[in-house]
């Protein structure tokens, strides 16, 4: 099978996850960022770090599924490039991965470990660990620094799509875009 065969595309799962993943990841960020914006105790500050809890969690969730989906149809065909564009490529998609696992588990663990409730859409999840502050803060600044990194990550992932669909035009992000009925 060709790569540029209407076959070559990612299946509807794997594409449906893809895209409803970013926009969690985007409120997921959103809402952390938004919390510096409103006083320490406020209301609105607490329901921030609510939603970013059970936001982080729902991808924590997702990620799950995303794999299984992966793993039951494998990704199509890579299009043509050197060996080093598909290495860097697979790495690239293998940090994406770790953060959607590492960084709620990271989450987790840090309320685990401060002795908060960890809420989940009316559930309160179970600690993973015991309560220890200074755990919670080595948790949280690790927590904190990945995060970083994962907006590097989502840059570079981004812009190596435009860079394929303007640059190459090689319909490496058709391949992940939602296709119309007639197509």
């Amino acid at each position: 099978m060709a790569a540029s065969t209407p076959l070559a595309r990612y299946g509807r799962l794997s594409i449906a996850l893809h895209w409803l993943m970013l926009l969690l990841i985007a409120a997921v960020y959103a809402t952390i960022e938004l919390k510096g914006n409103f006083a320490k105790g406020s209301e609105p500050r607490e329901l921030l770090k609510h939603w970013h809890f059970m936001l982080g969690m729902t991808v924590f969730v997702l990620v799950w599924l995303r794999l299984i989906a992966r793993w039951l149809h494998p990704a199509p065909r890579a299009i043509a490039g050197t060996g080093w564009e598909h290495a860097l490529a697979k790495l690239m998609h293998l940090g994406l991965y770790a953060l959607m696992i590492g960084l709620p588990l990271l989450g987790w663990l840090t309320l685990s470990a401060a002795g908060k409730p960890i809420p989940f859409f009316g559930l309160e999840l179970p600690a993973l660990i015991g309560a220890d502050k200074n755990l919670a803060g080595d948790f949280k600044e690790l927590h904190e620094t990945l995060a970083v990194v994962g907006y590097w990550l989502i840059g570079l992932h981004a812009a190596a799509a435009l860079f394929h669909q303007y640059v190459r035009r090689d319909g490496t992000l058709q391949r992940m875009l939602p296709s119309s009925p007639r197509s």
